[in-house]
């Protein structure tokens, strides 16, 4: 076949597309309906991970799943307008890391709210103003998020996904290398690139500021002025990417907690979330530990954090393996209890497997 006869197919293709889109989204439209009478959400985690192993079961290629999960994610994106607007809480300014994750999971087409801090993330979930909200939860080099924990044992919402983002770091600045004489940015940022700015810059300056999207708009407006941050930030404050992909360790990934207001269905590759408790006595966190190890129940990760209510008793974060309705979690956190003060189950959601 010509060019010309091979481009028609082409063309002929992306109308039956286009139609069968169409034709879905109408579909999306009445299941818009459906839920609206039962109250039910808008955006289901559980229905999320079916659609995308059906699609990777699919496809035969050459076209690669992730091609495919980024269409039908952004597809996703369009159906939740049909369905109900949603609202995404996030930590800003627009082109922080916690931006560009939320746009990665929901796409472009719902709405995005920016906020100051992470605690209001969940007061902004928990009030309804926002329909779910991602917040970071930990680093691979960094550890935990301590406002996160803290986050969690004062609030009411529920985790009910997780994102696992790929953390790459690029030097922004609208002068040459050479020209450079202030770089801002986290300090956890400059820490994660240590190497690469000793041996690039001698005597170059370094500010830590509170987000690197701030850096990035204090580096747009000064002369000879650079920024550590994301693509993102670059392209949303008119920055040019200078060097790419600074960070000294490559492997450096953050994972964020989705929350709202209830957890996900079961699908069976989950994790569960909880928050307990102990007296202050010798043995007590061993005693609950030995309870997941007699159930099989296998932890993912443990925080902890002071209680802020008695001296020496803490807040215990941890996450495992399997959803709150198997039996096997129900009996053994039945068990753990009884060596808590407190238990709670913070949420189950789906497990997230690849990066995004």
């Amino acid at each position: 076949m010509s060019l010309e006869e091979l481009r028609k197919k082409i063309d002929d293709l992306d109308h039956q597309i286009v139609q069968l889109l169409n034709e879905r989204a109408r579909i999306v439209v009445e299941i818009g309906k459906l839920k609206s009478k039962t109250a039910k959400p808008v955006y289901a985690p559980d229905r999320e991970k079916q659609v995308f192993e059906r699609i990777a079961q699919a496809n035969k290629g050459p076209l690669p799943d992730r091609c495919l999960a980024a269409i039908w994610r952004e597809l996703m994106s369009g159906s939740f307008v049909l369905e109900r607007p949603l609202r995404i809480g996030y930590l800003g300014p627009q082109g922080s890391f916690s931006h560009t994750a939320a746009m990665l999971k929901f796409g472009q087409s719902v709405e995005y709210e920016p906020v100051a801090d992470i605690t209001s993330i969940f007061d902004e979930v928990s009030k309804g103003h926002c329909d779910l909200g991602l917040a970071p939860i930990e680093n691979t080099m960094g550890g935990g998020v301590i406002e996160t924990l803290d986050a969690l044992i004062d609030s009411d919402v529920k985790v009910c996904a997780e994102v696992l983002m790929a953390i790459h770091h690029n030097l922004l600045a609208n002068c040459s290398l050479e020209e450079v004489e202030k770089i801002y940015s986290k300090p956890e940022v400059f820490a994660q690139c240590r190497s690469w700015l000793s041996t690039t810059f001698k005597d170059t300056q370094t500010v830590p500021v509170a987000s690197t999207a701030r850096a990035a708009q204090m580096a747009a407006d000064e002369p000879n002025a650079a920024a550590i941050g994301s693509s993102v930030a670059a392209e949303l404050y008119n920055l040019r990417i200078v060097c790419e992909n600074i960070e000294d360790i490559t492997n450096n990934v953050t994972r964020f907690l989705v929350i709202g207001r209830e957890d996900a269905k079961p699908t069976g590759e989950d994790k569960t979330a909880i928050l307990f408790s102990t007296a202050h006595k010798a043995g007590a966190l061993a005693d609950v530990l030995h309870v997941f190890k007699q159930y099989g129940i296998n932890l993912t990760n443990i925080e902890s954090r002071p209680s802020k209510k008695k001296q020496w008793e803490y807040y215990f974060f941890m996450d495992f393996f399997g959803h709150r309705t198997e039996k096997y979690v129900q009996d053994g956190l039945e068990e753990a209890r009884k060596h808590c003060l407190q238990l709670s189950i913070l949420g189950s959601f789906p497990r997230a497997t690849e990066l995004l």
